[in-house]
This record gives C-alpha cells, sequence and structure tokens, in this order.
C-alpha cells in the first residue's frame, strides 16, 4: 500500500493500514479526517481466530485447535463434562486440523505438522504422536510435503497413518508402545465440521449429544428453546510458546 505520509490518503485500497495516525494540513476538512479514521478502524481490526475442534471417543475430552495470527497454532484440551480449558503447545507453523485426531482415551494426539522450512535432520512436514495438548514427539515419521500425513486412533496405542504404507520414523523419536499401520486410502476418515450451524468454524454435539459450535473465535453450546451460550472466547490470545511440561515428554 501506498501512503502520502503528508496527509495519510489512501493511494491504493485493499491493505491494512499503517500503525500510525498522520498530521492533516489546516486545509484537509474535518470531515475527511473524520473519513480516514473510520476506514482506519475498520481495516485494522484483528479479525476473529479460527476454530476446530476434535472430540475424544470414550470420554468427554477435546481439543480445539485455534489458528491466528496465521502462522500460529494454540492446542487447548477442553473438558466438556465441566467447560473448563488448559492451554497446551502454541505451534508457528501449519496443521491440518482434518487430519488430526485424539485418541479414545483424550490422552493421545497425532497431527500433521508443517513448518515451511527444514532443520537439521527433519523435513519441512511430520506426522506426530504426541501427549494432547502438546506436540512434543513419542513418534515422529518425516513427510515431504502435505500429500498424505496425519492419522486415526483406532484404539488407545493403535494409529492408522494416512499413508499407503507405514514410514520409518526418525530415529530420535521411535514411536515405542504405538502399534502404527498403513491407511487403506489416503483421504480415509478425515474429520469434518457438521453442516448444522451456518457459518460456523465447526460445529458437531459433545458426549451428552448437545449442540456445540465454534464461531468468530468463541464456543458456544446450543441449549433449551434454541438459545446459544457462550463458553469460552479465545479471541485476545497471543502467542506465548513454552516447553512441554515433563509429563507431556514421558514415553509411553
Amino acid at each position: 500500500m501506498i501512503v502520502d505520509r503528508s496527509t495519510g490518503y489512501l493511494m491504493e485500497y485493499g491493505c491494512t493500514l499503517m500503525e500510525w495516525t498522520p498530521q492533516f494540513p489546516s486545509g484537509v476538512a474535518h470531515s475527511t479526517q473524520a473519513l480516514y479514521r473510520s476506514i482506519r478502524e475498520i481495516v485494522v481490526q484483528k479479525p476473529p481466530c479460527r476454530l476446530f475442534v476434535i472430540t475424544a471417543r470414550d470420554v468427554p475430552t477435546a481439543i480445539v485447535l485455534r489458528r491466528g495470527p496465521t502462522r500460529w497454532y494454540h492446542v487447548i484440551r477442553w473438558r466438556m463434562d465441566t467447560d473448563t480449558f488448559e492451554p497446551g503447545v502454541w505451534f508457528h507453523g501449519r496443521l491440518y486440523e482434518e487430519r488430526c485426531d485424539l485418541s479414545p482415551d483424550g490422552e493421545l494426539m497425532v497431527a500433521l505438522c508443517h513448518r515451511g522450512a527444514s532443520r537439521p535432520g527433519y523435513t519441512d512436514s511430520w506426522t506426530v504422536v504426541s501427549r494432547a495438548p502438546w506436540l512434543y514427539a513419542l513418534g515422529l515419521w518425516p513427510w515431504t510435503g502435505t500429500w498424505g500425513g496425519g492419522g486415526r486412533f483406532l484404539d488407545n496405542r493403535t494409529v492408522m497413518l494416512h499413508s499407503g504404507n507405514v514410514p520409518k520414523t526418525h530415529p530420535d523419536h521411535p514411536a515405542n508402545g504405538l502399534n502404527i499401520l498403513p491407511s487403506p486410502t489416503l483421504y480415509a476418515d478425515y474429520h469434518k465440521s457438521g453442516a448444522e450451524v451456518e457459518g460456523a468454524d465447526w460445529s458437531g454435539r459433545d458426549h451428552n449429544g448437545r449442540l456445540v459450535f465454534c464461531h468468530h473465535g468463541k464456543v458456544f453450546r446450543r441449549g433449551e428453546n434454541a438459545c446459544d451460550n457462550e463458553i469460552a472466547d479465545f479471541n485476545d490470545l497471543v502467542p506465548k510458546p513454552t516447553p512441554a511440561p515433563e509429563w507431556a515428554r514421558k514415553p509411553l
């Protein structure tokens, strides 16, 4: 975007305005100054984060995958019976929500991660099994690109990878204690949002069959008389990367 620094006029439309307040010459009408400030407030408004939820099969537990800012993800454990939330990893990169999964007991997660740049000894993408809501690798499979990857839990310790064969694990993350199987197709059993709430980022059912959904960075549960009750608002969170705690590093 090009801005005339003497007036602050927009010379090109469609980009976020710069974080500065222009000094208007005395000849610029007050109405023009007010219009500029109104446009600036609209354009620089922080967009809501996006949320995707994956529930455990056997217990009232879920993980919330929060995306925002663009290249940041935050994994949050949701105790759905008490509506309490436990913050986990902040990941700078891309998590492919539909290809992630949570074990039936809610303890482990599998995820396809993409960081866009390789590190020494690692590829730019990888599939990982970790203790939710962290991404400390108990098992890690290097991936090239994002074709395939991720997986689904068949039971608490059996994972079906989205791969036609079982690739080798990274030597530092051997997946001990896990039973790993290939997938009959690369696209088997991807997670999807329901279609019960128009415009929602994600919608589904909790373990009591109640409708829950995510919209504009908030989590809602629909109650009686179609009344939507806000459970949590994750919009104000900012990235605060911290190492995984000791319990999340414990081998299986």
